[in-house]
């Protein structure tokens, strides 16, 4: 899952982004919505998270632009604004929900992993492929019913290979869906957190590379 952060309020935005990424998401971050819609024409999100009142272009700015471009990417309103005009003003907009400061992180969480699902309404909380079963909703990963103990990122990769349902994943697409925009592309990182994923998930090897083509899950 990768999300995009916007707010001026830097230390929200950066530890908001911390949070998700210890459940394994993917997160960029900016602090105005001229950035976030330069962030959005970019890169492909499946959640964007926008504070309403931002300089430059607001969230409501963000939300029309992303209307008028028939993204597919799902948007989580955060704003101090909590009334009902507001909230009404707000999902009027494009918005597909609405948070009010303060908030549970727990409850954000559960939000973003909700409209996540909308952008691909066949995925379910819990998926399966070659005896691995991700469960989202408790943010675990178990072999054959076993626990595996992985990583937020490792997680982040398995979860993508397990989507493909066995099917082969690109490590072009593995950085693209499990890393954020500061990943390098031209280092071993992909290669790297494969390697790590393929020890735990243990024997028989039920992680596979396939030559000039990328990794998939399989018996």
């Amino acid at each position: 899952m990768r999300v995009l952060v916007a707010d001026d309020e830097e230390l929200l935005a950066e530890t908001i982004a911390q949070g998700l990424r210890r459940r394994s998401m993917a997160v960029d971050v900016c602090f105005d919505g001229r950035s976030a819609i330069v962030h959005l024409s970019e890169n492909e999100y499946d959640v964007a998270i926008l504070d309403r009142d931002m300089p430059g272009a607001t969230g409501d700015d963000v939300c029309r632009w992303l209307v008028e471009q028939g993204s597919a990417t799902r948007v989580l309103v955060l704003t101090a604004a909590t009334g009902v005009r507001d909230r009404v003003e707000g999902l009027a907009l494009g918005a597909d929900d609405y948070l009010g400061k303060p908030f549970a992180f727990a409850e954000l969480t559960a939000r973003v992993q909700a409209l996540a699902r909308r952008v691909t309404p066949r995925t379910k909380p819990v998926l399966e492929c070659a005896g691995i079963t991700v469960d989202h909703p408790r943010h675990q990963a178990f072999r054959e019913g076993g626990l595996l103990d992985l990583t937020p990122k490792e997680f982040a990769v398995l979860d993508v290979l397990v989507r493909a349902g066995g099917e082969v994943v690109s490590a072009e697409e593995l950085l693209e869906k499990a890393w954020d925009e500061h990943a390098d592309p031209f280092t071993n990182t992909v290669r790297v957190a494969v390697m790590t994923l393929r020890r735990k998930l243990g024997d028989p090897p039920v992680l596979h590379t396939v030559l000039r083509a990328g990794y998939r899950l399989g018996e």
